[in-house]
């Protein structure tokens, strides 16, 4: 163990009255208060209280849930875009096809779904 180096400092008769009082209380020396307190000085994620950087941590997952928003918005409103331009430049099907084009659609449909799980699964 090194040997610790001697330093003097002076502080307020009440200081010194209360440091003595807190190590005989806790049965502790000066010393480890002092280092103790020097050390959490010197330690910047002990001086920053943890609400301090609870409340920082959430400004950010704020502003990422702010981006993730907008993305889903802008994604929503092509979507929308791209099915209003789709049903307004698709002719309706004569009555007699409906049922055919309802099985296959139905079908191209499954297998987008499945499509899309195959790849949701992949992440």
């Amino acid at each position: 163990m090194k040997k610790p180096h001697r330093l003097n400092i002076r502080v307020t008769s009440a200081m010194l009255r209360q440091l003595e009082r807190e190590a005989h209380g806790h049965g502790v020396t000066m010393t480890a208060i002092i280092e103790t307190a020097l050390q959490r000085y010197f330690d910047t994620e002990e001086i920053e209280p943890l609400d301090s950087r609870v409340i920082r941590r959430l400004d950010r997952m704020e502003l990422s849930i702010v981006d993730i928003e907008r993305d889903v918005a802008i994604g929503l409103e092509t979507l929308q875009h791209y099915i209003f331009y789709w049903l307004t430049r698709t002719e309706p099907i004569p009555e007699g096809e409906r049922d055919a084009a309802h099985a296959l659609g139905q079908r191209r449909f499954d297998y987008f779904i499945e499509q899309v799980a195959r790849k949701m699964g992949n992440h």
